[in-house]
């Protein structure tokens, strides 16, 4: 049992935060959003749909949105940049990403994906954009208001 669901597993039902200390029921509903989205199956079914690691996948569907330097790609994953450096020789020797030449700076590499890269990401986020059955108990209004609060609390990028 991972330690998100474990922790959740000794806190009351949500329904007795009503009221209650705000950095309580703040701490329980990003637990019960951290179940639902890393426990939901999304990342081994798209593992195992494009033969990789989540992870690779994950630095396929950044790329699809644009070209970014090696820096950014690491600074996106969050990984160190030797790390990005071994991820992008392997997506580039099956043949997902290429490198290029930066247009102004020529010590800097662009990675940009390919057509397999594109075709790998439209896969992965046809799987991942899929909402699991469970999204499909509540109405119009509640997935209304569940995407104006996860808008508002999204970062600014």
């Amino acid at each position: 049992m991972n330690r998100a669901r474990q922790e959740a597993a000794t806190f009351p039902t949500a329904q007795s935060f009503a009221g209650g200390d705000p950095a309580t029921v703040a701490r329980e509903a990003w637990l019960l959003m951290s179940d639902l989205v890393l426990d939901n199956g999304r990342r081994r079914e798209v593992s195992e749909a494009l033969g990789m690691s989540f992870g690779r996948t994950r630095a396929i569907r950044c790329l699809a949105r644009g070209a970014m330097s090696m820096r950014e790609l690491a600074d996106t994953l969050g990984i160190d940049p030797p790390n990005a450096t071994m991820l992008v020789d392997d997506l580039e020797s099956q043949g997902f990403v290429r490198r290029r030449p930066h247009p102004t700076d020529r010590r800097v590499k662009v990675v940009e994906v390919t057509r397999k890269g594109s075709d790998a990401a439209r896969r992965a986020e046809a799987i991942v954009a899929t909402p699991p059955p469970t999204f499909g108990a509540l109405d119009p209004d509640e997935l209304e208001t569940l995407t104006r609060i996860l808008t508002t609390l999204r970062p600014r990028r």
